[in-house]
């Protein structure tokens, strides 16, 4: 027995940007310059060339913006004469939502180091505040690009901007997938009996507790899959037992790599809405942004496409039951 993931979503709105992705000149805007901003924006600067022109920061603290606006536009090739590297510049609070790409990276809550369980979750009720406050700013701003969620947890921070801005669910997207497929990688490179993993493997579901790594969705094993699915989720722990809050990583893989991707409508792991009113959720899949979706020839623009493979039953179990506990959240 098999199922499609679409399964799942039968009440599933239509996802469709207001705007289209443009091929070049996009201009990103980033919220908070702490270790996951900072990182972010770096990437962003030495990655995005080819598709970003410009990129706004802005931090409650000006001298940090003022100190990544000196340090990022000094970084270049020692006789580059043209913009091959994305521009920097500060901008206004008020400013935020004139671009393509508006990136929320800020956070009031962050676990100290030794902070045990799931720190992602620790962070929501404080985190959602200011979601919620940058989804209205954004929402009465008339926003028509991408509002992209790297704050913890990802997921229901997503939720809690969507439900607060009014914006076309198509529009929020949240990036915390990207990072769990690259540890799962990390520990496929390095046994064997994962290595199925970095040629048929996929990762679905939140960035953190209920996260589903399959070891292959061609060749499905249920207990192989459990354990790098474990393996993964207590990677950032690892890291945070040396002493070291874990940034580096999700600041790149989730972030900046995934940011670039969705801009040039390219594969990537990151999250959809998936319901329709309020009923629903955001779940990482691998996905893109696309105008190659079927659709009627009257009907143009991007479309948010998902992989939709058939699916062993003990891995579509899986992915439901996280779909089902990030749907039950109470956002009253």
């Amino acid at each position: 027995m098999s199922k499609r993931l679409s399964e799942l979503f039968s009440e599933m709105e239509e996802l469709k940007l207001p705007m289209p992705l443009k091929d070049r000149g996009n201009r990103v805007n980033l919220l908070a310059l702490g270790d996951v901003g900072s990182t972010l924006l770096l990437g962003l600067k030495l990655l995005g060339g080819e598709i970003i022109d410009s990129i706004g920061i802005y931090d409650v603290n000006p001298k940090m913006a003022e100190r990544y606006e000196i340090e990022m536009n000094q970084i270049g090739l020692p006789f580059e004469t043209g913009n091959a590297l994305p521009r920097v510049e500060i901008v206004e609070e008020r400013s935020l939502f004139d671009c393509d790409m508006f990136v929320f990276c800020a956070s009031k809550s962050v676990p100290a180091i030794g902070a045990g369980g799931d720190v992602r979750m620790a962070q929501f009720e404080a985190n959602r505040l200011i979601g919620e406050h940058y989804g209205k700013m954004a929402g009465e701003a008339g926003f028509k690009g991408i509002f992209a969620v790297v704050s913890d947890p990802v997921d229901p921070l997503c939720k809690a901007v969507l439900l607060s801005s009014g914006l076309n669910p198509a529009q929020v997207k949240g990036y915390g997938l990207g990072v769990m497929n690259r540890r799962a990688v990390y520990y496929a490179e390095r046994d064997g009996r994962f290595s199925s993993y970095l040629r048929e493997g996929r990762a679905f579901g939140p960035h953190g507790a209920d996260l589903v790594i399959a070891n292959s969705i061609e060749n499905y094993d249920d207990g192989l899959s459990r354990e790098l699915t474990k393996l993964t989720t207590e990677c950032n722990l690892k890291v945070r037992e040396l002493g070291f809050k874990p940034y580096y990583a999700p600041a790149i893989s989730s972030g900046a790599y995934s940011l670039i991707l969705t801009l040039k409508g390219e594969w990537n792991y990151s999250s959809l809405w998936f319901g329709r009113g309020t009923d629903g959720a955001f779940l990482g899949v691998r996905n893109r942004l696309t105008a190659e979706v079927n659709q009627s020839p009257d009907e143009t623009g991007f479309f948010a496409e998902f992989e939709n493979p058939q699916l062993p039953d003990a891995l579509f179990e899986r992915i439901e039951n996280a779909y089902e506990n990030l749907r039950s959240i109470k956002y009253d």
